[in-house]
């Protein structure tokens, strides 16, 4: 019983309380009212509370004491502080006052809000209870008043600020509470409320739960955070941007989690527009330069990269140009592939606007990628940096767009350049297509119509009046076309991705600039240095440089730019020129192969490769029918097999037929790469016939060359050719060659077949063989090896032997294991001493390390 009667005590108590604040606070707020207005004091009138003087006094323990709110959740939350005799306090400035509100935003307040204030009536009971049990009776009411979250249910907001400071009490304790995945709901109040709440300290709390609001926010939550950034910057303007939203990003630049690293990352770019400009040229600038630097996380460094070409796009400080091509560079060596494509496509262009501006984009940008260039290029003589290569001239590559706009900006007739009736149209296929749209012409311009303006000017310029007083062009012709053309005939022609990389160059460089400027510019400038004249042919001055690089990236990048008739006439000509040159002067092939590699690796140019290549079919030099029959091997990889069949097999069947006999030896590797590639029986069938008389006529058995390039072409195509054509041609071919090997008397020639023979058993022993194959074919041709070794070269001899017994033993100890009739060579060498003991000895032979490398790789 006593329990249950301190129960109601309380509970009297707590409604007495309760009472109280609620009168004190609507007391408050007529004061404020009337203050600000000179308004007559309104009477309310309420039959349940009581006015202040009729209260009976407590005798309890919180008589004549001002509850605080926190009573019942400190500890909890210690960020409220605010109690009654806060809120009552006469002292405290109606501005700061929490119901207070100007009397200039009272005015702008919608009716609503004013007639609230009025008179507010209930309606009184005909009764004569007191108070005291009105008071009672209402304490069965269950509510709660004496929790921080009773309180603020028992105050209802009745002006905007109010409502800005409820929300700042509530939501901290609100968002623990949201599930994750729901918590960007709560992104509008937190913002609205950190953008209009008067103090400071509760807006820095707000933003920093904005920043932490999710765990590991997803793409769509980030989006969704940086909105409501943007939307408060907005808002509030740059001071406060910098006070109070950048401290945040600071704050998590370590973040652990990269997500949160991550949303950093695109703060910074995302609120550029809205900052101060010496904090986006110093702290944002370092702070985006020190995640690039440090960050693991490509993700993040990703969007690093963005935000720097963001803030590119703002910055205009001369001072932090130096450091921003430093910070470029960074970014084009970075690892990761897709910190480098957002290099491409916002950085560099970005940064690239900017030095256009400054006046810098060929004076220093453009020059000081070529200066890189062209020192990789004399530290490489013993092995290039492509990597570094391909760093500085894919940065080339991208500047391309920004160089042709400097020069149609600064060009005699830009300021002609005027929109009027009916706008040219531009050709769809008139500039390849930009990484980005920042790489667009049109966009770096201004629009796709001014340019079309520009354009039809630029034309007519370059065809009428010349390039007199253009200096921004003039420097492209007269500095960056030389300096570009004696960097190719620097670099190595067998380097294919060299090739490919300065290919690519020309190619972008010619179609953004036009077919004028290639056919007036470009093309005369290689011509001047290739010299294609047959009167060159003895002069090694004069056709040396047909040897080089030049020749393919012209080949490639220049003569492929367009695609009518003339201009594929013009490349079939040139090729054609090459090939005679290079063949009656007896040079290198390199640059001829070069050209067909990349050129083949596009099937549009197989058909203008063939008519090449039969040009070379039907000459009367054996020299240059020699070259075409070698060209057909790099090409028939490519080709599709109707191809092959209609174009290529004819054309090998009229050279194999050739008076000359080294036309018809040239042959033989073509040949072995069909038998490599093609699936077509009846076209294997007639290669096959092919090889068979260069082994089987008689006119050809001393002919030592044909034997070794076929006993080369067997070693090479033998592990990836037909199974059948390899076990009933190949194999059994060059047990013959080994038989007849030793027979041969004359040294120097029986040691360079059973080398060949070597590399050929060594590459083919990683394949699958029949135990009739092996037992009749296979080992005794490794036997007849062995018997040229011995006297020839002890060191094969003995690697030789190893191979013959295991082989030997691999047969007689035939497991459950081996499908039946076959046995697998490269399974058979699983001895640890003895692999250790046949690698040493190979490695110390002076044989063709490629094939040895290859003894004990599977087929694939």
């Amino acid at each position: 019983m006593l329990v249950q009667k301190l129960e109601d005590k309380i509970s009297l108590l707590n409604s007495e309380k309760w009472s109280l604040m609620e009168q004190i606070r609507r007391l408050k707020s007529e004061m404020d009212f009337l203050k600000n207005e000179h308004f007559a004091i309104p009477a309310v009138c309420d039959s349940v509370q009581p006015p202040l003087d009729q209260l009976p006094h407590k005798d309890s323990e919180d008589s004549g004491q001002h509850p605080d709110v926190n009573s019942s959740d400190k500890g909890k939350n210690t960020d409220i502080h605010l109690s009654i005799s806060d809120e009552a306090d006469s002292t405290i400035p109606k501005e700061n006052s929490p119901n207070s509100f100007p009397r200039r935003e009272r005015e702008g307040m919608p009716p609503s809000s004013l007639s609230s204030k009025k008179t507010v009536h209930f309606d009184k009971p005909n009764r004569k209870l007191s108070p005291a049990f009105h008071q009672a009776l209402l304490s069965f009411c269950r509510m709660s008043a004496d929790s921080r979250l009773g309180y603020e249910v028992s105050r209802i907001a009745d002006s905007e600020k109010s409502v800005m400071l409820m929300l700042g009490r509530c939501l901290p304790h609100i968002v623990p509470n949201v599930l994750l995945a729901k918590r960007e709901e709560l992104i509008p109040l937190i913002l609205c409320t950190a953008c209009l709440h008067p103090e400071p300290k509760e807006r820095d709390q707000l933003l920093h739960i904005l920043f932490n609001l999710i765990k590991r926010p997803d793409d769509e939550q980030r989006q969704m955070i940086l909105t409501g950034c943007v939307a408060f910057a907005r808002h509030v303007g740059p001071t406060r941007v910098e006070a109070e939203l950048l401290p945040q990003c600071w704050e998590q630049i370590n973040h652990k989690y990269p997500e949160r690293r991550l949303l950093v990352a695109e703060s910074c770019g995302a609120l550029a527009p809205y900052l101060p400009k010496e904090i986006r040229s110093s702290l944002v600038l370092s702070m985006l330069q020190q995640m690039l630097m440090e960050d693991k996380a490509d993700l993040v460094r990703e969007a690093v990269i963005k935000s720097l070409g963001i803030i590119m796009g703002y910055i205009d400080d001369p001072d932090k140009y130096h450091q921003g091509f430093e910070l470029l560079l960074s970014a084009l060596g970075d690892p990761s592939e897709r910190v480098v494509s957002a290099t491409h496509q916002v950085f560099l262009p970005a940064y690239a606007a900017w030095t256009t501006e400054l006046g810098n984009l060929q004076s220093h940008l453009i020059l000081t990628l070529l200066n890189k260039i062209e020192k990789l290029l004399r530290e490489g003589e013993h092995g290039l940096d492509e990597h570094k290569l391909h760093m500085y001239l894919s940065a080339l590559q991208s500047l391309i767009p920004s160089l042709f706009a400097l020069v149609l900006q600064n060009a005699p007739f830009s300021s002609k350049a005027k929109l009027h009736g009916e706008v040219p149209q531009i050709e769809v296929t008139r500039f390849p297509r930009p990484m980005s749209p920042l790489q667009d012409v049109s966009t770096i311009i201004g629009s796709r119509e001014q340019l079309a303006v520009l354009l039809q000017l630029y034309d007519y310029q370059l065809e009428q009046e010349g390039t007199t007083g253009w200096e921004s062009l003039l420097w492209v012709v007269n500095q960056l076309l030389p300096q570009l053309i004696e960097i190719v005939g620097k670099i190595n022609v067998t380097s294919t991705a060299c090739v490919h990389e300065f290919s690519r160059f020309f190619w972008r460089l010619c179609r953004t600039f036009g077919k004028i400027f290639t056919n007036t510019k470009v093309k005369p400038q290689f011509q001047e240095i290739l010299r294609l004249s047959e009167e060159n042919i003895d002069s090694s001055a004069g056709n040396g440089v047909l040897t080089k690089a030049t020749v393919p990236i012209y080949a490639t990048g220049v003569l492929t730019c367009y695609i009518q008739e003339e201009d594929r006439k013009l490349l079939v000509g040139f090729l054609e020129d090459v090939m005679t040159l290079l063949s009656l002067s007896h040079a290198p092939l390199d640059s001829l192969k070069a050209s067909f590699v990349e050129l083949g690796a596009n099937p549009a140019y197989h058909e203008l490769l063939l008519t090449v290549l039969w040009y070379g079919v039907v000459h009367t030099s054996a020299l240059v029918r020699c070259t075409a029959a070698r060209m057909f091997e790099l090409l028939v990889k490519g080709v599709n097999e109707t191809l092959v069949a209609q174009r290529v097999v004819p054309a090998l069947i009229t050279l194999s037929s050739d008076p000359e006999i080294s036309v018809r030896i040239a042959t033989i590797p073509a040949f072995g790469t069909i038998m490599e590639t093609v699936i077509q029986r009846e076209l294997l069938e007639r290669v096959k016939m092919q090889l068979a008389s260069f082994l089987e006529d008689p006119q050809y058995q001393d002919q030592h060359s044909l034997h070794t390039e076929i006993i080369k072409t067997f070693g090479r195509v033998g592990p990836n050719a037909e199974p059948r054509f390899r076990d009933e041609f190949v194999i059994p071919h060059l047990h013959k060659l080994a038989l007849v090997n030793n027979l041969q008397i004359v040294d120097s020639k029986r040691l360079d077949i059973a080398t060949h023979l070597f590399e050929a058993y060594s590459a083919l022993s990683c394949c699958f063989i029949s135990e009739d194959l092996m037992v009749n074919h296979f080992l005794p041709g490794l036997r007849c090896l062995r018997t040229d070794m011995e006297h020839l070269s002890p060191e094969h001899e003995v690697i030789l032997s190893s191979m013959i017994k295991e082989c030997e033993q691999k047969v007689e100890n035939k497991t459950v294991q081996e499908p039946q009739g076959s046995m697998s060579i490269a399974a058979s060498l699983v001895s640890e001493d003895t692999k250790t003991k046949f690698l040493n000895k190979m490695g110390q032979l002076t044989t063709s390390g490629a094939m040895l490398a290859n003894v004990f790789q599977r087929k694939k």
